[in-house]
């Protein structure tokens, strides 16, 4: 799987990694979360494409999350954050995409502390491996691995300095993720927002062979010409 990404990865314009974590400080001690407890059926299915979910942070800490002491992405404690690494999900052929495929084993402490700094919850890591990586690898740490090499090739644009751009779209962050990875096509680019049209998160579509790829409607969002708005908060 690795040698299929690296392969896909060196047919895109190179392009420098970006990991949007301002400061980040890794904790000399990390605990293991709680383990985690499936939320719906195991699904074995055959993978057709994968789906890298992207979130912006500054959205997902607006309120009581900020006060969180044990919420490292909104407390600062150790950093800032714009866009973080919500996880790597497989995607079935057609149909529901496989799903908790094993809780087992469980990520260690060094797989947590190499990439918080990527994804800073502890829990969402365990959880998007046991729910989503189970499915594709056969430990955390290949799940990981596959998903830090997609990360690490991104160029994520400056969703604060596009905030401040009157009348903004959903066209407008496309392309300029576009531009800042030439090797997207805008259809392989999705946008995920709130209900009042603040941004959530961007879903970013491959094939099999870790090659960009067009989403499906449900992931490729609203349509360029819809308004959006980005709640900065850095």
């Amino acid at each position: 799987m690795i040698r299929t990404l690296a392969a896909a990865l060196a047919l895109l314009a190179p392009l420098p990694a970006l990991a949007q974590a301002y400061q980040c400080r890794v904790p000399q001690n990390v605990e293991l979360p709680r383990p985690v407890q499936p939320d719906g059926p195991s699904r074995r299915t055959a993978i057709g494409g994968y789906l890298l979910a992207v979130s912006w942070s500054p959205e997902y800490c607006r309120g009581n999350r900020a006060r969180d002491p044990d919420n490292y992405q909104c407390n600062g404690k150790i950093g800032r954050f714009g866009f973080v690494l919500h996880g790597l999900w497989p995607e079935a052929p057609k149909g529901p995409p496989p799903q908790w495929c094993a809780i087992s084993p469980r990520p260690s402490t060094d797989d947590l502390k190499r990439n918080l700094c990527r994804t800073p919850v502890p829990w969402l890591l365990e959880h998007e491996w046991a729910k989503h990586g189970s499915c594709m690898s056969r430990t955390p740490t290949g799940y990981f691995k596959v998903s830090s090499i997609l990360w690490d090739s991104l160029k994520l644009p400056d969703a604060d300095r596009l905030s401040r751009q009157p009348l903004l779209t959903v066209g407008d962050m496309r392309r300029a993720f576009v531009a800042a990875n030439p090797g997207f096509p805008r259809a392989s680019v999705g946008v995920l927002v709130s209900n009042g049209g603040w941004l959530r998160e961007l879903y970013l579509c491959y094939g099999k062979d870790f090659r960009p790829r067009a989403c499906d409607a449900r992931d490729f969002g609203p349509k360029d010409s819809v308004p959006l708005k980005i709640w900065r908060g850095l």
